[in-house]
């Protein structure tokens, strides 16, 4: 249990973990540094997301706009694991991912109001997506060389930056997303606004063992390549 108890710490920072593995990760976490810093961010994170309303209160009639998109989304189908632990964790991640996501619907209308239910539909996608790595038991946590956060990278290669302390993006810019493979030029994989406090952004493209991925202020629209050095970057995966 020793060598994959630090993979418990997403599941235990939305609350997903069943009762015997609660009791043994409570019991690790006093003498782990690491789970209490990753645990830390994740705490943030998943805090700023479930309270993520930022600018007016949306009207009674677009807040059901919004559930009403919400609602219309296909079910995800969860397949049943192989694991006593693995059953119960990914049932609640996407529980959680689906609540984060309206959260973060309702702030983007709430700040937008003049988007269309089309991109809210397309933002709450990839937040789910991007809330259900996390919890993904199997995920592991990759450090950042700069900035405040974690990489989280699934076994099939999805990932998701947990990041903390960044500002919305400045007016007429956006943060881009790349991934740095080997000696290859980097690949766009993505592009967000940022929000206040923490922010959990999906990456575009598959992140593989031994790859970089960095973030980089750019002109609305995004680049094909970096043009600025980069404000948050991972450790090799």
């Amino acid at each position: 249990m020793e060598t994959g108890i630090h993979e418990l710490t997403a599941g235990y920072a939305l609350d997903a973990l069943d009762p015997e593995d609660r009791r043994t990760y409570e019991a690790h976490l006093p003498d782990c540094e690491r789970c209490r810093d990753e645990l830390a961010t994740l705490w943030e994170v998943a805090g700023a997301l479930a309270v993520a309303t930022s600018g007016p209160e949306p009207s009674p009639d677009l807040r059901g706009r919004i559930l009403a998109g919400a609602r219309a989304e296909p079910q995800v189908v969860v397949p049943l694991e192989r694991r006593r632990r693995r059953a119960l964790v990914p049932v609640l991640s996407v529980a959680a991912a689906v609540a984060a996501a309206v959260a973060i619907g309702l702030g983007i209308w709430a700040a937008h109001l003049s988007n269309d239910l089309s991109s809210t539909r397309s933002a709450l996608g990839q937040q789910h997506e991007a809330a259900d790595i996390v919890a993904d038991p199997d995920a592991r946590t990759v450090d950042l060389a700069k900035g405040s956060g974690r990489l989280v990278v699934a076994p099939d290669g999805r990932a998701a930056l947990a990041l903390a302390g960044l500002d919305p993006a400045p007016s007429g810019k956006t943060y881009e997303v790349w991934v740095i493979a080997g000696a290859r030029p980097p690949e766009p994989s993505g592009l967000f606004s940022g929000r206040a406090g923490a922010d959990l952004v999906r990456v575009d493209q598959m992140v593989g063992s031994g790859d970089i991925v960095a973030v980089t202020v750019e002109k609305a629209g995004g680049v094909t390549k970096p043009t600025t050095s980069p404000i948050v970057q991972s450790q090799r995966v």
